[in-house]
């Protein structure tokens, strides 16, 4: 289901704020933003979290388990999109009257009276959208950002910043980025993803024509590269939209050249008007000097120096999540990383290939979505081809419920057919890391794939590796 844009009210005039599902990356981000602003917040979630403590220690009530009880004298109560009409906390809240926001609408409220800044598009919106903080904070423009997973350089998702700039992770999947007031939009790139809330491939594109032709954006940073980005510009451009383009192709606004992939990290050089030279990353794969170069085109557009933004990419260190270093025992390096979609999951392979050496590449992908597994399940199986040994988990369902006949196992035959007998499978998470453990040797470097709890896979198998080193 579509999210459409609500009308915002200023945060001070919202009362006491409810939300539901309040540890989640992106909720906790901005349930603290709102406890900063002096907003009375309360909140809740199935699980205790590190985000619960830290943000009760910012004077945040929160609970454990959900109870219609404890909406309190909430004026306001926000949702997340996996939060279900049975919730009794949202259940109450919709007898009594009270105003429910999707979590756009509470971010976006935040927003108001600042410049917005809004990173979306298939992939790369995480990274993109922390890189472009990064880059204006270096830069010295002190801005605000929610982004979808904390910084490695600071454990957070938010910062509260004194500048004029509010950078935003504007999600796709289901409309709420439309939401959001924006004066600059960055489109990393467009492929179909999310059908079963847009229904067909053009509709999901037209979705990122609606987002970029809105009133108040002046600007709209597009990757040259990327087909489906460059399929939206006429369109654009025809809204009266400036446009800026950034990528590898010739011509662009802000270009890569010269790339270069060293055992960690990348660099290249960017060339833009009035300014060129070296942009060296920490962060390996061709994809983050793509990242990057969209969030420099950001800051040059907001009259930030050139020189002072690619030196604060060299401080960029990744986020939770994205090609994330967990372990490095028994010769045999672990990495996690929230790769979901097919692009993704090739995407990060190839990045994880040239850090690889004389070892193995090992990827344990975990499908995310039955909607999604039927849909692409040969496409993923392709790209797992890229790793030289795959083990392929059962389906984590996040919102959606069990489709006849879609498991895991339909990407396992893909990729086996792409890669005989380099293909294993397991079911239960609990099974993984102990397959893992069985198949591994030194020098092969472990990646673990998906949106959903195989995070949880690479931590045990490091516990199990350090048992029997």
């Amino acid at each position: 289901m579509l999210i459409e844009p609500v009308p915002l009210v200023p945060v001070a005039e919202l009362g006491a704020v409810h939300f539901i599902a309040i540890g989640g990356a992106g909720m906790s981000g901005v349930a603290a933003m709102y406890a900063r602003a002096g907003v009375r917040v309360s909140g809740s979630d199935q699980a205790d979290s590190p985000a619960l403590a830290e943000l009760a220690a910012l004077g945040v009530r929160t609970f454990v388990g959900h109870d219609a009880e404890q909406l309190g004298d909430a004026a306001t109560v926000v949702v997340s999109s996996a939060v279900r009409e049975t919730n009794p906390e949202l259940a109450k809240a919709r007898r009594r009257g009270l105003r429910v926001w999707h979590r756009s609408a509470a971010l976006a409220a935040l927003m108001l009276g600042h410049e917005g800044i809004d990173v979306t598009g298939t992939h790369g919106k995480t990274t993109t959208s922390a890189m472009t903080a990064t880059l204006l904070a270096g830069a010295g423009a002190d801005p605000s950002w929610v982004v979808g997973s904390p910084l490695a350089s600071t454990g957070r998702a938010w910062h509260a910043g004194g500048g004029d700039a509010f950078v935003v992770e504007a999600d796709e999947s289901d409309g709420s980025f439309l939401q959001y007031p924006a004066g600059v939009v960055v489109i990393t790139n467009v492929e179909a993803d999310h059908l079963d809330n847009w229904g067909t491939p053009e509709a999901y594109a037209a979705g990122f024509v609606r987002l970029a032709s809105a009133p108040g954006v002046h600007t709209v940073v597009l990757s040259s590269d990327d087909p489906g980005a460059q399929a939206l510009a006429p369109a654009i451009r025809a809204a009266g939209k400036r446009l800026v383009t950034f990528g590898e192709a010739e011509g662009a606004d802000v270009r890569i050249v010269r790339p270069e992939f060293p055992a960690s990290g990348a660099r290249a050089v960017l060339e833009a008007d009035a300014d060129h030279g070296d942009l060296v990353l920490v962060v390996p794969g061709r994809y983050n000097l793509h990242n990057a170069a969209a969030a420099y085109a950001v800051g040059r557009t907001l009259g930030l120096p050139g020189p002072a933004l690619r030196a604060a990419a060299a401080t960029f260190a990744g986020t939770h999540r994205r090609f994330q270093r967990i372990a490095d025992v028994a010769g045999v390096r672990i990495f996690d990383d929230y790769a979901h979609h097919p692009t993704e999951v090739a995407a990060t392979l190839t990045a994880a290939r040239g850090l690889v050496g004389t070892g193995r590449l090992v990827a344990c992908f975990q499908p995310h979505l039955f909607t999604r597994t039927r849909d692409f399940a040969a496409e993923f199986g392709r790209a797992l081809a890229l790793a030289d040994e795959v083990l392929v988990l059962g389906v984590y369902p996040a919102r959606e419920d069990p489709i006849p006949g879609v498991t895991g196992r339909l990407v396992a035959d893909a990729a086996a057919t792409a890669a005989p007998g380099r293909v294993g499978y397991a079911e239960a998470l609990a099974e993984a890391a102990p397959a893992l453990a069985s198949l591994v040797r030194p020098g092969d470097l472990v990646v673990t794939l998906g949106a959903g709890d195989v995070t949880r896979v690479g931590p045990e198998l490091a516990r199990l590796l350090e048992r029997t080193a």
